[in-house]
């Protein structure tokens, strides 16, 4: 389904205020002394997963009727809908679990649209730390920090070294070092959930490689927001990450500023 600028843009705005909307229900249970459960594959979640994608999933079908809305915690509960198009919304209510038990503020909320296999809109909220991400096509990429909203864009590589930005939770030290030989790298960071892309999106990093397990709610909207802001989302093969695969699943993959 083809979607105009315009259409993209005004997607973007609501799926903001939907991604808000969520992230204050985030904060309540965040604030409060809330259980963990296991989900089948030994994932945590908590009440916050739950009622935020109850908000989220039907907010995004009546946004555009007819297209699917695929939340994490629908699938893992074996509701998730059937996808036969290539347009469809997906959706991780809180991702960075982790970090939220941690209490660390590095979670998100995500919502992305994607358009024949890649992700043409994503918006990506940290509520604990007043900060969102957003973007719907190239050259759209903007930060909200402080009540407004400012246009962002990778940094050309420093010439004093690459940042290099892994998962705090999946990191894997033997690959990074391997990946890392003939390049300059300045600096490492470890920072939870798609907080990641967002800092190559802003230009506080350079290169994010994820060797760990990901599902494609995981990276989605991380992943506009990085095309949006000029960077790329590539297989170690350079071709595109794509969306709408088998199971929802996501190969290694390196994400990256400015070539």
């Amino acid at each position: 389904m083809p979607f105009s600028a315009v259409d993209r843009r005004a997607l973007m705005l609501a799926a903001t205020d939907i991604a808000d909307r969520a992230g204050r229900i985030v904060l309540d249970v965040y604030a409060s002394d809330f259980d963990v459960r296991r989900k089948e594959d030994s994932s945590p979640v908590t009440e916050a997963d739950e009622r935020a994608e109850a908000l989220i999933l039907p907010a995004l079908r009546a946004l555009l009727p007819g297209i699917p809305a695929i939340g994490e915690e629908a699938v893992a509960g074996g509701a998730g809908e059937t996808v036969t198009g290539e347009t469809f919304w997906l959706v991780d209510p809180l991702d960075g679990t982790k970090e939220f038990l941690r209490r660390n503020g590095e979670f998100t909320v995500n919502i992305a649209l994607v358009d024949g296999r890649r992700p043409v809109l994503g918006v990506v909220t940290a509520p604990a730390l007043g900060a969102a991400y957003r973007a719907c096509g190239a050259g759209t990429a903007e930060k909200r920090a402080g009540g407004g909203w400012a246009a962002i864009r990778v940094r050309p590589p420093p010439a004093e070294g690459l940042t290099v930005v892994a998962s705090r939770s999946h990191g894997d030290p033997a690959r990074l070092n391997e990946l890392a030989e003939g390049m300059r790298i300045a600096e490492r960071l470890t920072v939870g959930s798609s907080l990641k892309f967002c800092l190559l999106a802003e230009g506080t990093a350079d290169i994010y490689p994820r060797y760990g397990p990901t599902s494609e709610w995981d990276t989605a909207a991380g992943h506009a927001v990085l095309l949006g802001a000029g960077g790329s989302v590539a297989l170690p093969d350079g071709e595109a990450l794509s969306y709408g695969k088998p199971g929802w699943r996501n190969p290694e993959f390196i994400a990256r500023g400015a070539p």
